[in-house]
């Protein structure tokens, strides 16, 4: 026999997974997780509230505390620079890059990539090629330190200038300095260079516009495997 659904004997509906969990969370019943919303925020807020107690505990202690670390002084140095005697004050930190073109005014090492992975900031220092960007000012005390500017007295230029000239070894500019400057220095160790160590010698300098079929023609003259004319 079918029984009418307000029969007093009907089954009462099921409740689902979802409704019973509803339930449970309304009425606080941690029974079945142990956990619930309500204590996970009273849990939190609490977090929050002594983290940011602590901070603002180690924030006054160190204000309290006096500075143990202080910038180092500025020092009086002289370089030789082309030969001339420059006395000037930089911190210990400045690099002779830095010294040259901002102290000195001698810009023709040019402030790059500043990692030693370019070549346009190169100088001479004792007669070998250095990346200005990687040695302090304070260590090329006693050194003679030759840039770009050196290479010129007057209307005379050096040779390596000449030739980069002739052989049109540039386009933007920027590495040219740095190149003549590598190729001053490393004929000088090698005179007689051929085009393998030329190649091998310069490899420390980058040209973006791509111009070194010039300077290699420019390095072969004054190696003096060119040609003139």
């Amino acid at each position: 026999m079918l029984e009418r659904e307000d029969s007093p004997t009907a089954s009462p509906p099921r409740e689902g997974p979802a409704a019973v969990s509803a339930g449970a969370a309304a009425s606080g019943d941690t029974s079945r997780s142990g956990f619930n919303r309500r204590d996970f925020l009273r849990g939190s807020g609490a977090a929050i509230a002594a983290t940011a107690a602590a901070t603002a505990a180690e924030d006054a202690i160190a204000e309290d505390k006096p500075a143990t670390v202080v910038p180092a002084k500025a020092v009086e140095i002289k370089l030789n620079i082309n030969g001339a005697d420059h006395a000037l004050k930089v911190e210990p930190r400045v690099t002779l890059l830095d010294a040259l073109r901002n102290d000195l005014s001698l810009t023709g090492a040019k402030h790059v990539c500043d990692t030693t992975n370019c070549g346009a900031c190169t100088v001479i220092v004792d007669g070998k090629p250095v990346f200005a960007c990687a040695r302090l000012a304070v260590e090329c005390q006693g050194k003679k330190v030759t840039t770009v500017e050196g290479l010129t007295a007057g209307q005379n230029v050096d040779q390596v200038v000449a030739a980069f000239v002739k052989h049109d070894a540039s386009q933007c500019g920027f590495c040219t300095p740095g190149f003549v400057v590598a190729v001053k220095a490393f004929l000088e160790a090698n005179p007689k260079a051929n085009l393998e160590q030329i190649l091998k010698g310069l490899g420390g300098n980058l040209c973006r516009c791509g111009t070194y079929v010039g300077v290699q023609a420019a390095a072969l003259e004054c190696a003096g495997h060119g040609k003139e004319g």
